[in-house]
């Protein structure tokens, strides 16, 4: 387990300096606003685990960010979605789950992500 710990780890990081080394200020208007959905996804590493393994346990600042996110569901799911988080070995039928996981109560219940329903 810690290795898959390492390595999701690893593979953010390469992500990050990538996307930082890529990064067009003009061209970040999105779901996230003004910052790219693979550079937030970097915000949700706490959830390494529990996006992968639908029966761990959810790390507390974890929820701390899929709560802050959830205020803006599309952002939300544009970062589950996004590359850095399929690069990173997140399973998105999983990782949406998290939000029930940590049970956020005023989450997005039934909000589209992609092929996915929040439950």
């Amino acid at each position: 387990m810690e290795s898959m710990k390492n390595k999701f780890f690893c593979v953010l990081a390469i992500l990050l300096i990538a996307s930082i080394a890529t990064f067009d200020k003009a061209n970040g208007a999105g779901e996230c606003g003004g910052a790219p959905a693979d550079i937030m996804a970097m915000r949700l590493a706490p959830c390494a685990m529990a996006s992968q393994d639908p029966q761990a346990a959810v790390n507390p600042r974890c929820c701390q960010e899929v709560k802050r996110m959830g205020q803006n569901p599309s952002c939300l799911c544009a970062v589950l979605l996004s590359d850095t988080a399929k690069s990173a070995g997140v399973k998105p039928e999983v990782a949406i789950t998290i939000p029930k996981r940590c049970n956020i109560a005023d989450r997005p219940v039934g909000y589209r992500c992609g092929d996915y329903t929040l439950p």
